[in-house]
């Protein structure tokens, strides 16, 4: 009997429990948030004014075995549209949008805050995202493979170089593969949303490759093992678009 009793006041008093909890409080929908980011389209993501997402040929969940779906979603969707947004509102009324994104960040006013980080944002993720593929790692081929050998002497060098310059970027910030002012390849990093483009930079040329080492790019998996991020992003490397990319910075 007393068995009996004591079930009926647990269930009495969760019962009052989950009419007292406000709704927003309670998940019903059983797909995990990972799931539902699998399912989403990048493509119907777009921005509001002059600047536009680049066009993905992938899904979230593409690069699963580097980056996870819910990473990539938030990332894309959140992180860069909210970059090319505020990019939008900061042109309007001015010669800036009737630029190149390359010319606004060449000719920038560093005092200009809006532009140079939401500019800087802009086209640090246009590139990041469109030389990732999930067919992607592996050894460079072709010319750009030549010209990395030439350069740092192997493809090995190159990652250690490109890992190092990562790890250690303290805080916020990018690793970058740039073709320089005199036509060689170079690897550098810089703080926050600034680029090897911008006025001032130590390092100047046209990146080619660029490696997101903010937090929200790798933290859900990762955590603080931003090392193991970027061992891992080499998997998912797309080398023809980085050559396409090296060849496009030739011409200039």
């Amino acid at each position: 009997m007393n068995k009996i009793i004591l079930a009926f006041s647990i269930l009495v008093t969760s019962n009052a429990y989950l009419s007292a909890t406000p709704k927003e409080n309670i998940n019903l929908n059983t797909t995990s948030i990972s799931e539902s980011a699998s399912q989403a389209d990048p493509n119907s993501v777009k921005a509001k004014g002059k600047f536009q997402l680049v066009t993905l040929n992938y899904g979230y969940s593409d690069l699963e075995k580097s980056i996870d779906a819910e990473t990539m979603e938030i990332h894309y969707s959140k992180h860069y549209l909210g970059y090319t947004n505020n990019l939008n509102n900061a042109i309007i009324g001015t010669e800036m949008e009737n630029q190149s994104i390359e010319t606004i960040l060449k000719n920038l006013d560093m005092n200009n805050s809006a532009v140079r980080n939401n500019g800087g944002g802009y086209y640090n993720h246009s590139l990041y995202f469109s030389t990732m593929s999930p067919k992607g790692g592996g050894s460079p081929k072709g010319e750009i493979a030549n010209e990395i050998k030439k350069d740092f002497g192997s493809f090995d060098e190159l990652k250690k170089q490109l890992s190092d310059a990562g790890a250690k970027q303290f805080g916020s910030g990018w690793a970058w593969l740039i073709l320089t002012e005199d036509g060689k390849l170079a690897v550098t990093s810089t703080a926050n949303q600034d680029n090897p483009l911008m006025p001032n930079q130590t390092v100047k040329g046209t990146p080619i490759l660029g490696i997101d080492v903010w937090e929200h790019a790798y933290y859900l998996r990762y955590q603080n093992k931003r090392a193991d991020y970027l061992n891992a992003y080499f998997n998912v490397v797309d080398w023809d678009a980085v050559n396409n990319n090296y060849r496009n910075a030739i011409k200039k």
